[in-house]
């Protein structure tokens, strides 16, 4: 029976939409503990200073794997090693891994030696925090992870080119359970330290979860010096998508950085609400770019109109989809954040400034989905350096507009009206929304950049994402509408003094509005929507009739 059911977990999936929604289902499990994991972190520490701590030692690993461990990422491995005979493979995988072991691991130690130049070069803020020893050693065991999850890519290759989905799933739910074992378990002991101990603990058992895939394969993999010819080809193919990961990181470490210089915990709520969002992000925009790839790949060349077909029936799901949440989640932020995070130390004042910030950040769901998308189209095109560019033109833009945001014109200004609209204008820290703003605004400017680089690619690429934005919006407006009807009865029957209380209320809200934009996607008769319907359908009975690569191997997230 056990066999069975791990047969059937592990069947291979064909068609673009079956494949994204059962990569949303098994994304589904892990955001939900990543979200245990943040609850975990708002009850324990609140949003403060030590939060705080915790959240800026990452940005530096986390850019330090953008730029080095994605050198030898399952993105770029997958097609070489697809075509290639098991003792090929082996080879490339051994000296892939050693070059990310001595490479990275090089690069790590001499960031983990002058860790305390560095990051209170970057915080200069946290220079005389009452917890400065024990950051800087949690940075320098954070070190430790963009090599344990650069070679989790490495082998991941691997997991993805024997389609084991069930064990790609298992990993960052792994991962999570480490970081939330290091909160609970070792930081009393150990404090900041212990929880990069759950860290570290739970990079390695995301690389172990590989491991069956490798021996599956019957792959022997051995230390191996990394040859020039072998390994050149990689890096040389590798380079322009480690730098548009680096710019990402780069800016996420900017926002970080500026965010450190306003009111203790404010960078606890940007990250937090940041991480809200990425829930949505990975269930649409994620599911669908990755389940998109290897069709955009295949017809990049040979079939451009069926490249055109793909890319933009993707992307019209990732807007449609996308706005009806935007709809659901401005009216349900405040419920959704209190049952999430509000627990514990984590105060009301941190839990509606929480909420803005989710507001702003869902703002532009839908344009950070589709460049997720339109990036990979381009490197299936094979222009690889584009992404980066357009990359590097939105982190400037973002930077510049974060900056004048900051400004005391700004403060004066623009900042009080948008922490009113709001309603966190009584909020102290409220000028951290400035922040979220400028990040979503470089993410519409960047996706609005990409969609235009691509019209001539795809003619009409542009038109045909207009009719899902008017009717996602109309779907969005009136699923609003009818959760915040829904919620202002409830709340005059059953007050929202207990989180049981704000779960049901909110829950039911969120139900009537998604029962609401279905019946309005149904009256304008929505292609997509009646697309998903037909998908749902076609996974529950297998009935699986057109062939599809497996979906593309993906870098490890980073939660």
């Amino acid at each position: 029976m056990v066999g069975q059911l791990l047969r059937r977990i592990t069947a291979p999936v064909r068609g673009v939409h079956q494949a994204a929604y059962l990569l949303a289902a098994l994304t589904l499990a892990s955001q939900l503990l990543a979200l245990l994991r943040d609850r975990t972190f708002a009850h324990v520490f609140g949003a403060g200073h030590t939060l705080d701590l915790y959240y800026a030692a990452f940005k530096v690993p986390d850019l330090v794997f953008a730029l080095v461990s994605s050198l030898v990422s399952a993105y770029i491995l997958i097609p070489r090693i697809t075509s290639a005979s098991r003792e090929e493979t082996g080879a490339l995988l051994s000296q892939s891994l050693s070059f990310l072991v001595i490479g990275g691991g090089l690069i790590c130690l001499v960031l983990a030696i002058f860790a305390p130049t560095l990051l209170f070069a970057i915080y200069p803020e946290f220079a005389h925090a009452p917890h400065r020893a024990g950051f800087v050693l949690l940075a320098r065991i954070l070190l430790v992870q963009p090599l344990l999850l650069g070679a989790s890519g490495v082998l991941g290759s691997v997991t993805q080119v024997e389609r084991q989905f069930f064990l790609f799933a298992l990993a960052p739910v792994l991962y999570n359970l480490g970081i939330i074992f290091g909160t609970v378990a070792l930081y009393p002991r150990y404090g900041l330290p212990g929880i990069g101990y759950g860290v570290a603990g739970g990079a390695v058992l995301y690389l172990a979860t590989n491991i069956p895939a490798v021996m599956r394969a019957r792959l022997k993999l051995r230390p191996a010096w990394p040859k020039l010819a072998a390994m050149l080809p990689i890096v040389k193919d590798s380079v322009p998508r480690s730098l548009a990961l680096g710019m990402d990181s780069f800016t996420l470490l900017f926002l970080t950085a500026l965010a450190a210089k306003l009111s203790s915990g404010s960078v606890s709520v940007f990250t937090l609400a940041g991480n809200l969002e990425n829930v949505p992000l990975s269930l649409i925009g994620g599911s669908y770019a990755v389940a998109a790839f290897p069709s955009l790949s295949k017809h990049a060349f040979s079939d451009r109109e069926e490249f055109g077909r793909v890319l933009s029936s993707s992307a019209r799901h990732i807007i449609l989809w996308s706005m009806v949440l935007l709809g659901l989640v401005i009216v349900l932020r405040a419920y959704l954040v209190r049952v999430i995070l509000g627990s514990g130390a984590f105060g009301w004042s941190a839990t509606r400034l929480t909420a803005a910030l989710l507001a702003l950040f869902v703002a532009g769901l839908a344009a950070q989905g589709l460049v997720l998308l339109f990036s990979r189209a381009l490197y299936a095109m094979k222009q690889s350096w584009r992404p980066f560019l357009y990359q590097l033109g939105a982190a400037l833009f973002t930077a510049a507009i974060a900056l004048f945001f900051l400004t005391p014109l700004s403060r004066a200004t623009f900042a009080p009206w948008l922490a009113h609209v709001l309603k966190v204008g009584d909020t102290t820290g409220a000028l951290v929304l400035m922040l979220a703003f400028a990040a979503t605004l470089g993410e519409i400017f960047l996706a609005s950049w990409a969609t235009f680089a691509l019209r001539k690619a795809v003619p009409g690429l542009a038109t045909s994402l207009i009719r899902p934005l008017v009717q996602g919006t109309l779907a969005a407006v009136t699923a609003g509408a009818a959760a915040y009807g829904v919620l202002a009865l409830l709340g005059g029957v059953a007050p929202l003094d207990t989180v049981r209380t704000v779960f049901m209320n909110g829950l039911i809200g969120g139900v009537v509005g998604l029962m609401v934009a279905a019946l309005v996607l149904w009256l304008v008769h929505n292609a997509e929507f009646f697309d998903i319907v037909a998908a749902i359908r076609r996974l529950a009975t297998r009935r699986m009739r057109t062939d599809m690569l497996a979906p593309s191997g993906e870098e490890p997230v980073q939660f």
